[in-house]
């Protein structure tokens, strides 16, 4: 049944083509116009609230028109919006570089910027292979990524993705790129715990270095947590696994901290749990705290020193955007790294994510059609099975994360799904009574659509019914 448009909604649906959507699914289920934000609050134009329960696409920290960034931004904006950033610079980029040497893992001294997540990952990959052109290992031409790997959109970060719904149809374009099987916990092939286990999947990514080393520039891998792929996670030893085959193969050890950095894995970056230093980390997202677009790639001396030389050499790295570096960003981002300093964020978010997993783990674990709740850090996510003992998926076609989804922000909550994955990423901000909203409100979602959909499903197939 269609849904009667507002003015905004009809203006929109005329001109406006949004991201990873179906716009045809927009005839039955317009998009929703949000006039402000408060906190963990969005508010659209009719003063309906939804609690943003996935930082409107993770990036945002500290709460919506948080008033310390927010007056920052304002400060900044009547001083300088923007300078071009080849022969120049500014205070805040300065002053960001600087914040981001100290706080990343030890020998990663250097910044380029960027302007958003997969600008970042076509820089690190970039950087990498021509750091190898001009240091006499011209046969690594290739990378090596994992399946069910996101790294984002653009043609580069396509091919080191791995989740078939982004780039199978791109596949004609893409770069010949290397696969090797990703850990997989839920579904684990070796029947391990990962509390316990000692990853031993990393046999997959060993096969492959061992055959194709002196072909491989880089690998790429999301620290602890497959986002795009469904919250996929996996513990800190495979990565200092990685870490060791990566140096004893002489390829590059590519972090992409985009959605996992600053704070979101409980430690202020994920590697360091692992305690590991990559050659090349990505950043974006929470790095401006959800306000505008930035990204950062840090680096090392090796990999510096590889292009710098006289001009003449042609060994300079000539890569730019026209917002490199944008003023504007940086000086939020400046306030960001500066509240983590200042306001005990990590301790923040330990205790939050105590009281998450608390909570959930009550709410969701015994449900019938819940396979499993994991949780890293303040991210926690609910696969949704057809089967609990077998981990049966749930058909696909029937996009039942979809349609909890949209269930869901009727009553007020906003959880984009990943398939039938549901998730949570809160602002840090989240109070106890806003994350008991929040788990309270997709619990009751949760079975009160599977009570309908057995209803239907019993009376055609009665292999569905489980409750």
């Amino acid at each position: 049944m269609k849904q009667a448009l507002t003015e905004l909604q009809t203006r929109d649906l005329q001109h406006v083509w949004h991201p990873c959507s179906q716009m045809k699914d927009y005839e039955q289920f317009p998009p929703i116009v949000i006039k402000k934000g408060q906190g963990v609050w969005l508010y659209d134009e009719n003063n309906n609230r939804y609690l943003d329960a996935v930082s409107s696409w993770w990036v945002n920290l500290f709460g919506h028109a948080n008033p310390r960034i927010s007056q920052a931004l304002s400060d900044q904006a009547f001083t300088l919006e923007h300078t071009i950033f080849a022969n120049f610079s500014h205070e805040p980029a300065i002053k960001v570089a600087e914040k981001l040497v100290a706080l990343t893992p030890n020998g990663l001294n250097k910044v380029f910027f960027a302007d958003n997540g997969s600008s970042a990952i076509e820089v690190a990959l970039k950087m990498s292979f021509q750091y190898h052109m001009q240091t006499g290992k011209t046969t690594k031409k290739r990378f090596l990524a994992l399946t069910d790997a996101y790294h984002g959109e653009t043609l580069g970060a396509l091919s080191v993705g791995g989740v078939g719904l982004y780039n199978e149809v791109y596949q004609p374009l893409l770069l010949d790129t290397i696969r090797a099987q990703g850990p997989d916990c839920f579904r684990c092939p070796f029947k391990e715990n990962p509390e316990s286990c000692q990853a031993q999947c990393i046999q997959f990514v060993e096969e492959e270095l061992s055959q194709h080393h002196e072909e491989i520039t880089a690998v790429i891998i999301e620290p602890l947590i497959q986002a795009a792929a469904g919250m996929k996670m996996y513990p800190p030893l495979y990565l200092k696994r990685l870490r060791e085959l990566c140096t004893k193969y002489d390829v590059h050890f590519i972090a992409d901290e985009i959605a996992v950095g600053f704070g979101r894995t409980g430690t202020l970056f994920a590697c360091e749990q692992a305690d590991i230093a990559p050659d090349f980390m990505c950043l974006s997202k929470g790095l401006t705290g959800g306000y505008l677009p930035l990204s950062a790639v840090l680096t090392t001396d090796d990999v510096y020193n590889a292009f710098y030389d006289d001009y003449g050499t042609m060994k300079a790295f000539l890569h730019s955007h026209s917002y490199s570096g944008n003023t504007l960003a940086c000086r939020v981002a400046l306030e960001v790294l500066t509240m983590f300093e200042e306001e005990s964020v990590l301790d923040m978010i330990q205790n939050k994510g105590d009281r998450m997993r608390e909570l959930a783990r009550k709410a969701f674990e015994e449900l019938p059609f819940v396979g499993e709740y994991r949780q890293v850090g303040l991210v926690g996510a609910i696969e949704l099975v057809a089967n609990r003992e077998t981990k049966e998926p749930l058909p696909s076609e029937e996009r039942i994360g979809y349609q909890i989804y949209k269930r869901a922000l009727a009553k007020g909550l906003l959880i984009r799904p990943l398939g039938n994955i549901l998730y949570f990423m809160p602002p840090y901000v989240i109070s106890d009574d806003e994350m008991s909203f929040m788990i309270d409100t997709t619990k009751e979602t949760i079975m009160q659509f599977f009570e309908e959909w057995e209803g239907v499903n019993c009376s055609n197939d009665n292999q569905h019914c489980h409750l």
